[in-house]
């Protein structure tokens, strides 16, 4: 046979390495496409969280807290982070804040918030719709900002709360009031609860009202009041003027 006339062999190496380069250039232009996307969130929520600043009142929340260096505390539905990373500093390099969310993608989220703002101290754990997985006598505090009125199962929630907490921890919970007389079912599509309601919750799961601030906060950027609880967990109560009391056996 004329050399001329010989077929060119077939290169299967030549294709592979090809679509091999395909495939890296447009994973590397996706990620590049996310990572410039996740970027821009992560700026435009410090812009929004500094905002937030002026109304939320957050160092007098952080303070209901009376955190201690080496403390643990929780931040409980902790969302985008916004209370989870300003909890990170009065517990110092010992303490430890616990991020509780649902969502892995939203821990996810607050993990690289965390990371990059250098919060070592804050860790994400997964929590379910009516148990919150805390070991149990393990953190001095939990925070439940703007989290309560989603809850379709607030008595666990507070059981497993309350066994979560040492003897002496507290529970501070902050959120919206009701614009009018509000049915217990239109909390969650209303995204507000009054401090009736969770006073009421909170004395059934056993704990104490140390403090109750109804017009915590008299109107934020939408025109709503919040209010501000303060609880301890149990031990022996009684109440003067709708706040409780803890009664000891003094010797």
């Amino acid at each position: 046979m004329n050399s001329t006339q010989e077929k060119v062999p077939f290169r299967p190496k030549y294709w592979v390495t090809l679509a091999l380069f395909v495939a890296c250039a447009l994973t590397i232009l996706i990620g590049s496409n996310v990572a410039y996307q996740a970027l821009t969130t992560l700026n435009q929520l410090d812009v929004t969280e500094a905002e937030r600043d002026h109304w939320q009142r957050p160092s007098e929340v952080i303070q209901a807290l009376d955190l201690k260096d080496g403390d643990s505390v929780v931040d409980l539905g902790c969302g985008s982070g916004y209370f989870s990373l300003k909890l990170s500093d009065p517990i110092g390099r010992n303490g430890r804040v616990i991020a509780e969310g649902i969502r892995r993608l939203s821990l996810t989220f607050l993990w690289m918030r965390a990371v990059r703002k250098g919060r070592h101290n804050l860790s994400m754990h997964l929590g379910d719709l009516d148990d919150s997985r805390l070991r149990p006598s393990s953190v001095n505090a939990v925070l439940i900002s703007n989290t309560y009125h989603e809850f379709t199962a607030a008595q666990s929630i507070l059981d497993h709360v309350r066994q979560s907490l040492v003897p002496s921890g507290r529970l501070v919970i902050i959120d919206r009031s009701p614009k009018g007389v509000q049915v217990q079912a239109s909390a969650q599509q209303e995204h507000e609860i009054s401090s009736g309601q969770v006073v009421a919750d909170l004395r059934q799961a056993n704990f104490v009202i140390g403090n109750r601030t109804d017009r915590f906060i008299e109107s934020d950027p939408e025109n709503e009041s919040w209010w501000m609880i303060l609880a301890h967990a149990h031990r022996t109560r009684f109440s003067i003027d709708g706040v409780d009391r803890i009664r000891t056996n003094a010797r």
